[in-house]
């Protein structure tokens, strides 16, 4: 799903060295916050927020009753879009899917998959979570080479998003930048398949929702 005008998210022929990419970036943000950021958790200072798999990986949710896509409704940090573009994926059998379900199955998958954020999240985890200590995420790269997809359960994000989760005696994890029910996919081998559809966001007097335009292809 893209929001407004964005460009649609394309299914990468090699995701693993996409994502060793994006590793490589947050490494080398590590050693930069570490030279160059107070470690005073306290300091005026903004980084980064999230956790997510990288944003430009496709991604899905669920179909909800009225045919549209969960993720129009649930969207942890909304930019006040009022247009969206949908399209299916289709998703061969037998991938495997790692189901974060719980908070200790995110805590899981961080302790197998560990890659430390602690200097660039430090400020920001602290500002709105109220913790000071070590800070892990998980290397998207491990995981893409035992999982095809990882899927954030509503019920995980409900309970657990936005907390400090921890990982031992020392280290922590946060669930942030998360859509509830959202599906990153990691394989090549999943197609976009039939038309894109748009929805607009309507107004009818103190409530807003979205509505599906009809013969909408882009």
């Amino acid at each position: 799903m893209e929001w407004d005008t964005a460009p649609p998210h394309a299914i990468k022929a090699e995701p693993l060295s996409f994502l060793r990419t994006a590793r490589e970036e947050i490494t080398e943000e590590e050693i930069l916050a570490t030279r160059d950021r107070p470690s005073d958790a306290t300091a005026n200072w903004n980084g980064t927020w999230w956790s997510r798999p990288p944003w430009e990986l496709p991604s899905t949710t669920r179909t909800l009753f009225d045919g549209s896509p969960a993720r129009l409704w649930l969207v942890e940090d909304s930019l006040g879009w009022e247009q969206a573009d949908t399209q299916p994926l289709g998703i061969p059998a037998g991938l495997r899917i790692y189901e974060i379900g719980t908070a200790e199955a995110w805590a899981d998958l961080c302790a197998c998959f560990p890659i430390e954020v602690t200097a660039q999240k430090r400020h920001d985890w602290y500002c709105t979570i109220g913790r000071d200590g070590a800070w892990v995420i998980s290397d998207w790269v491990g995981v893409a080479e035992v999982y095809d997809a990882v899927h954030l359960q509503l019920q995980a994000y409900l309970s657990a998003a936005g907390t400090a989760i921890p990982i031992d005696g020392q280290t922590a994890t946060v669930i942030a930048g998360w859509d509830p029910d959202q599906t990153y996919w990691f394989t090549p081998n999943v197609r976009y398949i039939g038309d894109h559809v748009r929805w607009i966001l309507e107004e009818n007097g103190e409530r807003s929702g979205w509505v599906r335009q009809a013969n909408s292809t882009r």
